[in-house]
């Protein structure tokens, strides 16, 4: 038997078992399904295939077990399917699919989630105050260059601000779209910010106009894209992440900035069932954006959190009450820890790893400046909806690597993405491991760096240095 009619096969016996009807055929007829159980909600699933399953069979397989397909991405065998009937994901397989939705409903979850950087509104602004800028000496890199117009970033977030003064000139709103159904849509009323100013303070790090107005970016000659993968209760779901990876490549960017960790689990771990669903999905989609080209730069996060040994969670699930848990070897920051991605951890002013900066010896490649955030104008400046704003966070701090990264691919236009990681590692200036690490005068070690000068656990290989990136 065709491995296709014995899934639909052993698809039709599970429907049966758990209450959905099918027709009487005649011999040799294809099975269907004529009725399902229906009481609802409607719940979106993440569906991992065989990478060479074609899109009708996997769509076959998800009609049989009473669902919808949403969009299916043949590339890499991941499919967003809609189902109404609670016996889905038993029917599709529990180890290849998982529903984020499901679980905020089983948790009762109404909160919204908090964004874990920090937002200050002082009442003077200045583009003097961009400090950020001078520690990886930007405006000396823009004497040589800006950027290129071929270059695009694609800022996976929250949305960017179409009508900000500072990043009209940069907008690709051609290449931009909204994710939160898993698959693209392209109206621009889908890729706008609606509750978060977190994706136009990012952009404008990336590519605010060199004016001599407002704030300016790393790489304001470049372009960038709006993909929007933060939904309004602030949460990124696998197949958000998913379907702005695959737009990404398909849209053929350069880069992309990803200021955020994949919900509802800060560790995503292998070895649980659902969960090795959304770390499958989401490595096929990078692998998948990496073979296109496209530089994944995504941010270590701020859970002050050694990613190489973290023993424990007690921020997940981010959808319900968050229960302390251990984690083994197999758990990580998606997608900051998965292959050919570079990671990104944050600095102060003073060039030491700000104590919010998640570390790791082997997660991080590179640092940036993401502030302290004890002093709001210790901070980040850069560009919100209807004006400016100071944040702190590895959020910050990962948009200046992309926009150094951006840099390189305008003076080198003919490299690959893993040309391009190595370059950007190669280009960073060494910060070697703090003697003392007290940030707040305790006596106690707030944390421990390991590795050595050029290479270590806080900083990876560096500190990002835009001079560098257009003069190497």
């Amino acid at each position: 038997m065709p491995l296709l009619h014995r899934a639909r096969a052993a698809a039709m016996t599970a429907l049966l078992a758990a209450g959905c009807l099918a027709v009487s055929l005649p011999a040799g007829a294809e099975p269907r399904v004529s009725s399902c159980i229906q009481p609802g909600p409607d719940l979106r699933y993440l569906v991992v295939f065989s990478q060479l399953t074609s899109a009708a069979a996997a769509d076959a397989e998800i009609t049989a077990a009473c669902g919808f397909t949403t969009v299916y991405y043949p590339e890499i065998g991941v499919a967003v399917a809609t189902s109404p009937d609670p016996s889905f994901l038993k029917l599709i397989g529990p180890q290849r699919a998982y529903s984020a939705q499901a679980e905020s409903i089983a948790r009762r979850s109404a909160k919204r989630k908090k964004d874990d950087t920090e937002l200050f509104r002082p009442a003077g602004l200045r583009s003097g105050e961009q400090w950020d800028m001078d520690l990886i000496n930007a405006p000396a890199a823009h004497e040589i260059t800006t950027g290129s117009k071929s270059v695009v970033v694609g800022v996976l977030d929250s949305g960017i601000d179409p009508r900000h003064p500072d990043l009209v000139p940069a907008l690709a709103p051609e290449l931009s779209a909204g994710c939160l159904t898993g698959k693209p849509d392209t109206s621009p009323s889908s890729w706008a910010p609606t509750t978060s100013p977190h994706g136009t303070h990012v952009a404008g790090t990336i590519a605010a106009a060199d004016d001599g107005r407002g704030t300016t970016g790393v790489a304001p000659g470049v372009r960038i894209a709006s993909v929007k993968v933060v939904d309004d209760d602030g949460f990124i779901y696998p197949e958000y992440a998913v379907c702005g990876f695959m737009w990404a490549a398909a849209q053929r960017m350069t880069i992309t900035n990803n200021s955020y960790f994949i919900d509802p689990y800060l560790f995503t771990c292998q070895s649980a069932p659902g969960q090795r669903v959304i770390y499958e999905a989401v490595r096929r989609a990078v692998d998948y954006a990496t073979s296109r080209n496209v530089l994944t730069v995504a941010a270590a996060g701020n859970n002050a959190a050694d990613l190489s040994r973290p023993g424990r969670d007690s921020v997940s699930p981010t959808n319900g009450d968050a229960q302390t848990r251990p984690v083994d070897p197999s758990c990580v920051v998606l997608p900051a820890q998965l292959k050919n991605v570079v990671g990104v951890s944050a600095v102060e002013s003073t060039k030491t790893k700000a104590g919010y900066s998640s570390y790791g010896l082997g997660a991080i490649d590179v640092t940036a400046p993401g502030g302290d955030t004890r002093s709001p104008s210790g901070c980040v400046l850069s560009t919100v909806p209807s004006g400016y704003d100071y944040s702190c966070g590895t959020s910050m701090a990962t948009p200046h690597v992309a926009g150094v990264a951006a840099l390189i691919a305008s003076t080198h236009p003919d490299t690959d993405a893993l040309s391009l990681g190595r370059m950007l590692n190669a280009q960073a200036a060494t910060l070697a491991c703090p003697a003392d690490y007290d940030l707040n005068g305790t006596g106690v070690q707030d944390a421990f760096c390991t590795g050595y000068s050029e290479y270590n656990s806080f900083y990876g290989h560096g500190l990002v240095d835009a001079l560098a990136a257009v003069t190497k």
